[in-house]
């Protein structure tokens, strides 16, 4: 993988943090950004980006510093923040600010869908042969209705952004550009919730970035099994 570069948007201390050691393990040069992130080096030698995904129109220039910094494009984009806002009267789903909501859309569906814009920009310049991969980390919230009113406003972004994953994949996987709503689950295909595993994330997303197994769009998988299609 050497001269390959990977970018991971939401770099918290499980699945980030652990996607961004995988892809450095691999040979990847890797660039993290997060709210707390540096502008410099960390000890581990990754790029460390300060981010604020409620602003997407922040977004881009996180991708002119990976370019600046490693002198090309990266070939692998992973998004992975996420925000949700409780509804302040629990008898009420609809008791959420609607500034709240819009905040947390922009997390959860526009950032992302900024970061797709810019990495299929940045793919244009890479060598044909590169493997060019867009992984956004989903959960169940796209297919199953959870009446759980603190999963509302997540449940919108994640099923709004499952959407044009799909459809960017559909129109550009005959390029050799995938793009992947990856979605963790327990073996028998119920939600993983609160107990997603960073390791098995970092593996599942290593596969997706060789595009390897011919997995598709909506890339729902199991520790130590990797993908396994769920009704």
């Amino acid at each position: 993988m050497s001269g390959n570069v990977a970018l991971i948007l939401g770099a918290g201390p499980r699945v980030g943090a652990a996607v961004a050691q995988k892809f450095a393990s691999n040979g990847y040069k890797v660039a993290i950004a997060s709210r707390n992130g540096t502008g410099s080096k960390t000890t581990e030698g990754l790029l460390s980006l300060k981010a604020d995904f409620t602003k997407p129109d922040s977004v881009p220039a996180l991708f002119d510093a990976v370019k600046a910094e490693f002198k090309t494009a990266p070939s692998v984009v992973v998004y992975n923040a996420a925000a949700l806002t409780n509804p302040p009267d629990e008898d009420s789903i609809f008791s959420i600010p609607s500034d709240s909501v819009v905040s947390d859309l922009n997390v959860n569906t526009v950032s992302p869908y900024v970061a797709a814009q810019q990495a299929v920009l940045g793919w244009a310049t890479l060598p044909k042969e590169a493997k060019k991969t867009f992984i956004y980390t989903g959960n169940i919230l796209n297919v199953s209705v959870v009446p759980v009113p603190l999963f509302l406003d997540l449940g919108m972004g994640k099923s709004a952004s499952a959407f044009w994953v799909g459809v960017a994949d559909t129109v550009y996987s005959s390029q050799g550009y995938r793009f992947f709503y990856a979605d963790e689950r327990h073996v028998d295909g119920k939600s993983i919730g609160l107990a997603l595993d960073g390791a098995a994330h970092g593996d599942f997303f290593a596969q997706l970035a060789n595009h390897e197994g011919n997995v598709p769009w909506h890339a729902t998988f199991v520790k130590d099994k990797g993908y396994v299609q769920f009704k």
